[in-house]
């Protein structure tokens, strides 16, 4: 554990075992192997093209070409380390560690074809859109769906239980315990389409985006063509077109803002959850052994939506920071983008610790029903809502400044008071009849 105690990061550290996933995506490990592969997948459609120079490679060779990155390592990884300390360039190591394998097998002859035509960026601009597809579709969107399924249940369980309403922190209008959970499950639903819809775009033409090399030594080629199959049909992605050095990033700015959004819907539900236990409407799973306050023993905190809403705090605070900063490049290309770059992988880190925060307190709570029927009971104004309303229906005049009249007084509001003012009504025994069967804990709407 040694690794993890000294780690500067909690994600490293304190929550690796919730985020150790992310190193498959994030890690600098990750970014080397996913370069490697985009430049092994860029020299094979090369060869597909086809380039007549490389027409003696055959399809059979695709396989140990493509076992370089199947199969690559740490002791890969450190190679390429090592390669950058002469170079002191990153995606050039890769591209010479490459051509050290296509001498092993026998492919020297064609090794000037690895990052032919190419600038670092083709390379880092597809690796990084697509390591960030491929945690979002295999990560990601199985984490806010385990949330999203989670609520969903407990929604379904609770979908009958009154509960009195608070808007602006007073009683109002009662509702449904489970209605309420479900406006979170229709607004991550929401998002998580507005999320597929998002393109994971890549920039991929040379060192100022027009091919020129390419064109230079092939000018019969249909380049804008080719760029197009490689990034859209073998890496998956959206070819950007036109392009400066980089990819514009506004796609995955829009990515970050939807993330952020998502984050935010969940820390909403956080601070609901935090209220309706500080109000006893839920009582927390007390665990064998756990200690709550290190000097109150009574206590159970509601800890796990606090440490969410930490995380979500810390994630959104980075997704604005890359939303706002990657889009922007001073003409057709700063260094900015580079080392900001490298730290998707924190916020990333940050949600998945919250969601997980979010799903483990969800998982605690127990309904204490008794709490939200004796509020509710307490709360009898707030049928005045149903009768003025009737009241109006049936012509009554002034009917919401008679209620006004009778619920702003200091005098306690109960059924039997609610039950006088309706029989001293000019309105007929049927209407009264009507007004008297509404209660809190049946005026719940729809």
């Amino acid at each position: 554990m040694e690794h993890a105690l000294r780690a500067i990061s909690p994600i490293d550290g304190r929550y690796h075992k919730v985020t150790k996933s992310l190193k498959n995506y994030f890690s600098e490990y990750a970014l080397i192997q996913y370069r490697v592969q985009i430049e092994i997948e860029y020299f094979i459609a090369l060869v597909e093209l086809p380039l007549p120079q490389l027409a003696q490679i055959d399809a059979e060779n695709f396989i140990a070409l493509r076992d370089i990155y199947l199969d690559f390592n740490l002791e890969d990884a450190q190679r390429i380390k090592e390669i950058e300390r002469t170079t002191n360039h990153d995606v050039k190591a890769v591209e010479y560690f490459i051509k050290e394998h296509l001498e092993r097998l026998g492919l020297a002859d064609y090794k000037e074809f690895v990052h032919f035509g190419l600038t670092s960026q083709d390379i880092n601009n597809t690796a990084v859109p697509l390591s960030l597809k491929e945690f979002v579709e295999k990560e990601y969107v199985p984490a806010v769906g385990e949330l999203v399924v989670m609520l969903t249940e407990k929604a379904q369980e609770w979908e009958k239980v009154p509960m009195l309403a608070h808007t602006h922190g007073q009683p109002a209008s009662p509702t449904r315990l489970g209605k309420e959970l479900m406006v979170f499950v229709e607004r991550l639903d929401q998002q998580l389409r507005l999320l597929r819809h998002i393109p994971h775009s890549a920039k991929f033409g040379g060192a100022t985006g027009n091919f020129n090399a390419h064109v230079a030594a092939y000018p019969k080629h249909d380049w804008k063509s080719f760029g197009d199959h490689f990034v859209n049909t073998v890496l998956g992605l959206q070819h950007s077109w036109p392009t400066t050095q980089i990819e514009h990033y506004d796609n995955m700015a829009a990515l970050f803002d939807c993330l952020k959004r998502i984050n935010t819907i969940i820390l909403d539900l956080d601070r609901d959850m935090w209220t309706y236990i500080s109000m006893n409407y839920f009582k927390q799973k007390i665990k064998k052994g756990e200690v709550g306050s290190s000097a109150m023993p009574h206590k159970v905190n509601p800890i796990d939506f606090e440490n969410s809403e930490g995380n979500l705090g810390l994630a959104n605070a980075l997704f604005e920071h890359l939303a706002a900063k990657l889009p922007v490049s001073r003409l057709q290309r700063d260094l900015t983008d580079s080392t900001v770059l490298r730290n998707v992988g924190t916020p990333m880190g940050h949600t998945l610790i919250a969601i997980n925060a979010t799903l483990r307190g969800l998982g605690k709570i127990i309904l204490n029903e008794e709490a939200l029927q004796a509020d509710l009971e307490n709360n009898w104004a707030v049928v005045a809502e149903a009768i003025q309303n009737i009241l109006r229906r049936e012509g009554y005049p002034s009917p919401y400044e008679a209620l006004k009249s009778l619920t702003r007084t200091n005098t306690t509001i109960n059924a039997e008071t609610i039950a006088q003012f309706v029989d001293g009504l000019e309105v007929s025994d049927a209407v009264k009849k009507e007004l008297k069967q509404f209660t809190p804990h049946n005026y719940t709407g729809l």
